[in-house]
């Protein structure tokens, strides 16, 4: 009866209750946390961050992992402001870095799907092969900055109704993800495979093409939020791959509730996990907690929500077997 208990559990209303618990309390009892500046700026911090769960949670529902996209979002980018900073025109740029980053979605879906890799190795060594290419070979300094009048920079200033346009752009992402998962035969392929890849295969769901396409959509997710983390500090700075941005994606998705065994899991998910962390890290931002406090707060937060994940959704033995998560 208690594993029943715990299963029938709706992980993704218990963490939406607990962000309005954090946020009734913090605009209670934090100065300056109910303002609308601090509103905006919550809704700010959590689209970029938001926009690569997104990513993140597509892979993770068709069962795997991708642990390259911070390397994806920053060297990507900086490749890209490099070529204009040296006089590439903006053409030929952005096509020869959404070749490179198609390139590594295709050779991630590739080893995992034909290859039989497990997609947590796959990913980390191409993550960690991007960053050490570009960073040695393609780009002379940490931090890229954007040329100054380009469309980068203009873009970032954009707002609607006070609103940054990152904003609208994370809205806009998660609500062409919903489409693709819910209402198109292609994302519905990515539950069914997800759930049972066997199962699927044998009804004639092209799995590996699947898994191969989820990797490209992740990388060019991924890019996506680079550019928009450009617009907004008009550089980019590739020592981010180095930080906590990809555990604290992973957080995201995973403390929303969608479940690593795969096959389970929406965009709701990803939004009310985002809402949740960003809330947090803003109040304790305000509280004024120490950098290395606020990791050891997540790292925990993270480890009881695999936890419960473990619990709620079980792997199956077949997961076991191939170690995609």
């Amino acid at each position: 009866m208690g594993s029943i208990g715990w299963r029938s559990l709706n992980q993704e209303r218990i963490v939406l209750v607990v962000a309005v618990l954090i946020f009734i309390a913090a605009s209670i009892g934090l100065p300056g946390f109910f303002t609308a500046d601090n509103i905006i700026a919550i809704v700010r911090s959590v689209s970029v961050l938001g926009i690569l769960a997104l990513g993140m949670a597509i892979v993770i529902i068709g069962r795997g992992i991708d642990l390259s996209a911070v390397a994806v979002m920053a060297m990507s980018v900086a490749w890209y402001l490099q070529l204009l900073g040296s006089g590439t025109s903006d053409g030929v740029a952005l096509g020869m870095v959404l070749a490179g980053v198609l390139a590594i979605g295709l050779l991630n879906g590739f080893l995992v799907a034909y290859a039989d890799v497990p997609a947590i190795f796959v990913t980390l060594a191409s993550g960690s092969f991007v960053f050490g290419a570009v960073r040695s070979q393609l780009i002379t300094q940490d931090a890229v900055p954007v040329p100054p009048g380009h469309w980068i920079e203009l873009f970032g200033g954009l707002r609607f109704f006070k609103v940054p346009v990152e904003v609208f752009i994370f809205a806009a992402l998660a609500f062409a993800t919903f489409l693709f998962l819910r209402y198109t035969k292609w994302g519905r392929y990515v539950y069914f495979a997800g759930d049972n890849p066997i199962a699927a295969r044998n009804i004639g769901i092209p799995v590996r093409p699947m898994l191969v396409l989820r990797y490209v959509i992740s990388g060019l997710i991924a890019f996506s939020a680079g550019l928009l983390t450009a617009a907004s500090l008009h550089s980019i700075n590739t020592r981010i791959v180095n930080s906590t941005l990809l555990y604290d994606i992973v957080l995201v998705a995973v403390i929303g509730g969608i479940g690593l065994a795969g096959g389970k899991g929406s965009v709701r998910n990803v939004l009310f996990g985002a809402a949740l962390i960003g809330i947090m890290l803003n109040a304790m931002t305000i509280i004024d907690i120490p950098l290395i406090y606020q990791n050891l707060i997540k790292s925990t937060i993270l480890l009881a929500a695999i936890i419960v994940d473990g619990v709620i959704n079980p792997r199956d033995e077949q997961t076991a077997q191939q170690g995609d998560i």
